[in-house]
């Protein structure tokens, strides 16, 4: 049983009747004499009405979901859940998707009900593991219940704050594991973000876990303005009679701020080309994006004049929100270079003890490598960045001093966004385009929702500001939608894993399991889109029907006639097709045989002009060699067939010192001089004669391409003596049989995802147990399957590659390494590297070394998962990624931060990240490998990395 209540924001109500006054007299009463009227004695605010309707729904006995915008107040609800637990003798778990919120929830039940109350359980850090109430990220807590782990017993509650979360394509599957496994007793408060699909949400939670109230409010406590700031001038987006509140469909914009956005592209352009900017209704340029306009375009607001125009209209505190971390770490920059100061000298007091306080545990040779005299100044005169390349310990000094308001600004990434507790009066977004990892693209309604609802500190301010800077493409009524839509539908991302498989069968057997897994929010979502696609289908049957009455002919079967038209179109594809292969395998020819110090001269493509080979690539793989080398301009870039054009000529051959770095600026500096004095005319550039070593060669016709142009001539002649082909109306009749095609085409690829759709998830777990059948991880002799020896160690593996792990542990593959080898290893299953033409990295000890051939072995494993994966039609194994094996070596060996990071390009803050996630996977292996020699190691190698830096605390 699923029962709702929904609240938007009230308009102005009538008088109340007597009856009506009485009636709400006896609720208060009512409400006072509960757990929850005891609950409200011990809070410095009065409750709102969703939160009252969530509370009493819980103090019934049933499950909730909230669905309310960011800073309405959800978590009270969570922390009332917390009150019951503790007055009814019971347990409470408060799970995070991230350990910077678990962090600051600890902290907040801490204040209230003391540290003896209270743990915290996120990984890398446990306090008071056994506690009444326990916060957790959630991934604990699924490993908690895969475990069978007693801490479970006189579990009553579990909150799952940031619910919405379960949307994430890497983290999200882990709620839904922990929704369907939590014991039936167990009462569950999920609270999200503002969702369009609550209701299909709470439909989901009411059949998995028995009755749920679904509460959605729509009403932001603190009203939140809509702005564009336009050079020094802050206008509202909404004309005068516009509630921003509740703007409506198409609500009219301000004509003040279309004029001077028109006024400003004017300015522009008459200073030089460049982004035009609006455009009025629609703001298309050709060729151009709807939202953002092109990247770097135009003359952007200076991010210090932003900073000035907000404090002189008193909108500080802000959030400004760059999608990019150089961007944040510019803009504090800019700032301090423009001599802006936002703090008073006591408050620069306040912050330089807090931040000489925090740091200090941090050794003194460390500072200057992490940037701490560049934060500290930044910080005493309010201004700071945030984002996920900064020092864990620096990002919680960022979000101290800006929630208790002496940091004034913050230049944040959209990472702030998710759940941490930082209130602003303003929220700024610089631009409405984003980098997703491959391309820009606009930022969503959902997305804008999200970011803007820090704006508004509730007690505090009585409106909240969100302000879009002014830059060119943008369009004032593109972005009136994105403010005025509430669209944030939520999407399961739930998938089987391998781990999920040997746990399940362990626990309830294969064929329960396969149950199990069709209750899944992701299965919910897909049968119910079944309906939809299925009446699609027979509109299909419909058109089908009258497209084939359509191209009927009194010559023939027109039918057949039009099927030997698209033999013919296929043939002739397929020949081009194969032409270019076989001229795409000439110009791969060119990149073999390559040695290090070949001087390569590309001729054409987007990298024309001369280069060194300082890696060739090893073995080719299915699209020729890749080599590295290094250009006259100093790039280092892995050379592709797509990058040679024609193909690549081998003109010389020049010296590579063995002590040559890649990663040294110095090294590639003298390297691309030498090569620049190597080269015929010195410029770099191509010459365009054809001699040299690996110029392609002409493609020869072979006799496979005779055989295909003789089936091709004899369906063309078929063609010509068909009786259709005399037709007068024959073409007209093959434009409706070329949509009966099209049209069939589409309708066989709808009644397969039909029939994909029902058990689609316990089909992709059925694979997965097969390749487990395949590698001995369970077994299917004389009756169901059953986990093996092998299998009950894969239980303890939760990392990504959990299967791969599995395979190097059973294989012994990692068993000769010592702890820095083993971090270093473990890193490649982890690591995931910010770019793609990073050159490989060097392996300490070599390719012959331990490590070297520990590499070598995991490579293997790899592939040899990969093929079995694809054979039965599942995700592949993430691919390895080398880039931090170097590094985390040289940290475990006890190197200095300043060794670890010199020369390369990874921040302080991300390798802290990334060794804490290695370190994750390291504690597993410490539990979980099957040989005690292995498993000290990897206690050893956790010793060896959390040191330093990595290892201040983050409570």
């Amino acid at each position: 049983m699923v029962s709702r209540s929904r609240r938007s924001a009230p308009a102005s109500p009538p008088e109340p009747s007597p009856a009506e006054r009485y009636a709400a007299a006896q609720r208060r009463a009512e409400v006072e004499r509960s757990e929850l009227g005891r609950f409200r004695e011990l809070l410095s605010f009065p409750l709102d009405p969703f939160q009252v309707d969530a509370c009493q729904a819980l103090e019934r006995g049933s499950g909730v979901l909230v669905a309310a915008p960011t800073g309405a107040g959800k978590t009270v609800v969570g922390e009332f859940a917390v009150h019951l637990a503790l007055v009814g003798g019971r347990k409470a778990f408060y799970t995070t998707p991230i350990k910077a919120l678990s962090n600051q929830k600890y902290a907040d039940l801490v204040r209230r009900y003391g540290p003896q109350s209270v743990g915290l359980l996120t990984g890398d850090t446990t306090i008071n593991g056994e506690a009444p109430v326990v916060v957790m990220t959630t991934e604990v807590l699924r490993n908690m219940l895969y475990a069978g782990s007693p801490t479970l017993a006189g579990l009553g509650f579990v909150v799952m704050d940031e619910v919405h979360y379960l949307a994430d394509r890497f983290r999200g599957p882990v709620w839904e594991e922990v929704i369907i496994h939590l014991p039936d007793d167990v009462q569950l408060v999920s609270l999200s973000a503002t969702v369009s699909n609550a209701e299909e949400f709470g439909d989901w939670l009411a059949t998995v876990r028995g009755d749920t109230t679904v509460v959605v409010s729509e009403h932001r406590p603190v009203p939140l303005g809509q702005h564009v700031l336009v050079r020094d001038d802050l206008l509202d987006l909404y004309a005068g009679h516009v509630d921003p509140t509740d703007p409506g469909v198409d609500p009219p914009i301000n004509p003040d701020l279309t004029h001077l956005l028109r006024r400003r592209d004017r300015q522009e352009s008459a200073h030089g080309p460049g982004d035009r900017g609006y455009r009025g209704r629609g703001g298309h340029r050709p060729g151009g994006r709807p939202g953002g306009g092109r990247p770097g375009g135009g003359r952007p607001t200076p991010r210090f004049a932003v900073v000035d125009a907000l404090d002189k209209d008193g909108l500080l505190p802000a959030i400004v929100f760059i999608f990019s971390r150089a961007g944040c770490d510019g803009a504090v920059q800019q700032c301090l270079a423009a001599g802006v100061r936002l703090t008073s000298p006591a408050e620069q007091a306040e912050i330089r003890r807090v931040v000489e306080e925090r740091s200090a545990a941090i050794p003194p040779e460390d500072l200057d490598v992490l940037g701490y005299w560049d934060l500290a100044e930044a910080l005493t005169r309010g201004i700071a960045a945030h984002h996920a390349g900064m020092l864990p310990l620096f990002k919680e000094t960022v979000e101290d001093l800006f929630s208790r308001g002496l940091v004034k600004v913050v230049f944040a990434t959209e990472t702030l966004a998710l759940g941490i507790n930082m209130p602003a009066r303003s929220v700024v977004l610089e631009k409405l385009v984003k980098w997703d990892g491959s391309n820009h693209v606009d930022v969503t309604p959902g997305e804008y929702t999200q970011l803007t609802g820090r704006a508004g500190r509730r007690g505090i301010d009585t409106e909240g500001h969100a302000v879009v800077v002014a830059h060119p493409g943008l369009d004032p009524v593109q972005l009136a939608g994105l403010a005025s839509k509430r669209l944030y539908p939520l999407r399961s991302s739930f998938r089987p894993t391998y781990n999920m498989a040997v746990n399940l069968v362990a626990q309830v057997g294969a064929e329960r399991a396969r149950e199990v897994l069709e209750t899944s929010f992701a299965q919910f979502q897909a049968d119910r889109g079944v309906v939809g696609l299925a009446r699609q289908a027979q509109a299909h049957t419909e058109a089908l029907d009258g497209y084939a009455k359509a191209m009927t002919c009194h010559l023939g079967d027109f039918a057949e006639y039009a099927g030997l038209r698209r033999q013919i179109a296929q043939h002739e594809k397929d020949a081009t097709r194969a032409a270019a292969s076989a001229r795409r395998a000439e110009v791969a020819r060119t990149l073999e045989g390559l040695r290090v110090g070949d001087v390569l001269e590309i001729p054409v493509g987007r990298r024309t002009g001369h280069a060194v080979v300082i890696d060739p690539g090893g073995q080719p793989g299915f699209d020729g060699p890749r080599p590295t080398v290094l250009t006259v301009d100093r790039q280092v870039r892995r050379l592709t067939v797509a990058d040679v054009g024609t193909g690549a000529r081998t003109v010389g051959w020049l010296r590579v010192p063995k002590s040559f770095n890649v990663r040294v600026p110095a090294a590639r500096r003298d390297l691309a001089a030498s090569l620049r004095s190597a080269v015929p005319d010195g410029s770099g550039r191509a010459s365009s004669d054809g001699a040299g070593r690996g110029r392609p060669r002409q493609a020869r016709p072979d006799r496979g391409a005779a055989a295909e142009d003789a089936a091709l001539a004899a369906l063309r002649r078929r063609l010509r003596a068909h009786p259709c082909h005399a037709c007068p109306d024959r073409e007209e009749h093959a434009r409706w049989a070329e949509r009966w095609a099209r049209l069939k085409s589409e309708h066989d690829a709808l009644v397969a995802r039909i029939a994909g759709r029902t058990g689609s998830i316990a089909a992709v777990f059925d694979r997965i147990c097969d390749v487990l059948v395949r590698l001995g991880y369970l077994a299917a002799q004389d009756g169901p399957l059953a986990v093996t020896t092998d299998g009950r160690w894969l239980r303890r593996l939760y990392a990504e590659n959990d299967l791969l792990l599995a395979e190097c542990l059973r294989r012994g593959t990692w068993d000769e390494l010592d702890a820095a080898g083993l971090a270093a290893v473990t890193s490649t299953l982890v690591y995931r590297s910010r770019r793609e033409d990073q050159a490989e990295p060097r392996v300490p000890g070599g390719p012959a070394g331990r490590l070297g051939r520990a590499l070598e072995g995991t490579v293997r494993a790899w592939s040899e998962l990969e093929d079995l994966e694809s054979e039965h039609r599942l995700e592949t194994t993430v691919p390895l990624d080398l880039g931090l094996i170097e590094s985390i070596h040289r940290w475990a060996s006890g190197r200095s931060l300043d060794a670890v990071l010199r020369g390369g390009e990874l921040s302080a803050g991300d390798f802290v990240r990334w060794c804490k996630q290695v370190i994750d996977v390291l504690d597993q292996l410490g539990q979980a490998a099957p040989d005690e020699r292995l498993r000290s190691t990897a206690r050893r190698s956790v010793d060896a990395l959390r040191r330093g830096v990595v290892a201040y605390s983050s409570v």
